[in-house]
């Protein structure tokens, strides 16, 4: 995967500029969203990007989005999802699994959990990811990056304080060469 740079994270800021991102933070945090519109952005994001060939996640309009496909716990079948994503300058990915601060983790931090070998489309480009779940300590680190980046995150912590936010950096590669088919 071509390592993000401060120059990709500048272009990323530039892409989505701040009041984009207030707006989606304050839609993002309603009562309204959450109820509605949360349970389907994942599938009309799919279905868009199944359409366009894997071209396009319409998530990406207002958000750094990437499509992450973990295996399935249970299944062993690969499960994609669209996530949004932020590009670490050197190379990597962080990603935090909010669940729109419904009361359960998502599926897909369990499955990276179990099987931390996963891939990542971005750029119309699919790229083996090996996921490690962060410390306390380096999760209290990347937190302000986060909230930078999106600050309905914040929110989201705020209505899942009974769990712990689960942050996962996705860094290039595998060593085993395997990559989950979508």
């Amino acid at each position: 995967m071509p390592a993000p740079t401060d120059t990709h994270s500048d272009a990323t800021a530039a892409r989505f500029p701040a009041k984009a991102r207030r707006l989606v933070c304050r839609i993002g945090a309603s009562g309204l969203f959450l109820r509605a519109a949360a349970p389907w952005l994942p599938v009309c994001d799919l279905a868009a990007h199944r359409l366009t060939g894997g071209r396009w996640l319409p998530s990406q309009l207002v958000l750094p989005t990437v499509l992450l496909t973990t295996t399935g716990r249970h299944s062993g079948r690969p499960r994609a999802v669209p996530v949004c994503a932020h590009p670490l300058p050197g190379g990597g990915w962080l990603v935090a699994a909010t669940n729109f601060g419904r009361p359960h983790h998502p599926a897909w931090s369990t499955n990276l959990l179990h099987h931390a070998h996963a891939h990542l489309t971005w750029n119309d480009r699919r790229h083996p990811v090996t996921a490690r779940l962060l410390d306390p300590e380096e999760q209290q680190t990347v937190w302000p990056t986060l909230l930078a980046l999106l600050p309905v995150y914040g929110d989201y912590a705020a209505r899942a304080a009974h769990r712990e936010i689960r942050v996962f950096r996705l860094d290039p590669g595998r060593r085993d060469g395997h990559v989950p088919e979508e």
